[in-house]
């Protein structure tokens, strides 16, 4: 079980009668800027409560889940996510450490790089990469602590089409793997169909299931 909205409306932003995103599986939504993608996004881990209406995950109402723990489960990745001062290793391994788990080793750490495509040292600065690179260690950061669920929010924005494709496939094997639940805004039905199992259409505040998508 994922996550279900049931008659949930925010503001003038989202009015959304029923939709369920299944757990295990990838989810895509796309939408015009300013559609409300993101605003859908955060009530999902209850960044933001709806108005009226309720967001389930896993049969529980986010509105009845301790904030924390339900972070802890449900993980957002921001579109333009903040990088530390310091290592790389060290903007991987703080994750891991607000969470209140285990330090990983420098190979976990190192896998988890090439997981996103990432051909940089452990000891390199981090301030020092491009905004296309400081994007996919935020994205190497939150897949290092293994939630149950992952919100990511265009995760390849900065990056070049050939290494898009490349990262988000990554991330979606991961997660199939896993058995993850897995919901990404994109910016393309093509890259939506391509690696979906389910797409959301936002317009306006409302939602359309796609039809005939394949799959990844």
């Amino acid at each position: 079980m994922g996550f279900l909205l049931e008659n949930v409306v925010y503001r003038n932003i989202l009015d959304i009668p029923s939709l369920e995103m299944p757990g295990g599986k990838v989810t895509c939504i796309i939408g015009d800027s300013g559609s409300g993608k993101t605003t859908l996004m955060r009530l999902l881990n209850n960044l933001i409560s709806a108005d009226r209406g309720i967001v389930w995950y896993r049969g529980v109402n986010v509105d009845q889940t301790d904030p924390v723990a339900l972070r802890r489960k449900v993980v957002m990745l921001a579109q333009n996510p903040f990088i530390l001062p310091g290592t790389v290793a060290e903007n991987l391994l703080i994750g891991l450490a607000f969470a209140g788990k285990e330090p990983a080793s420098e190979e976990t750490l190192a896998e988890i790089l090439q997981t996103v495509s990432l051909g940089k040292s452990l000891s390199d600065d981090a301030m020092e990469l491009s905004g296309g690179e400081k994007q996919r260690l935020a994205l190497a950061r939150v897949l290092l602590l293994k939630p149950e669920a992952l919100l990511l929010d265009e995760p390849s924005s900065a990056l070049d089409e050939r290494t898009e494709g490349e990262v988000i496939k990554e991330v979606v094997t991961l997660a199939k793997k896993d058995s993850r639940t897995l919901v990404m805004i994109v910016h393309s039905l093509d890259l939506a169909r391509r690696f979906a199992d389910l797409v959301v259409i936002v317009k306006g505040g409302k939602v359309e299931v796609a039809e005939g998508v394949a799959g990844a």
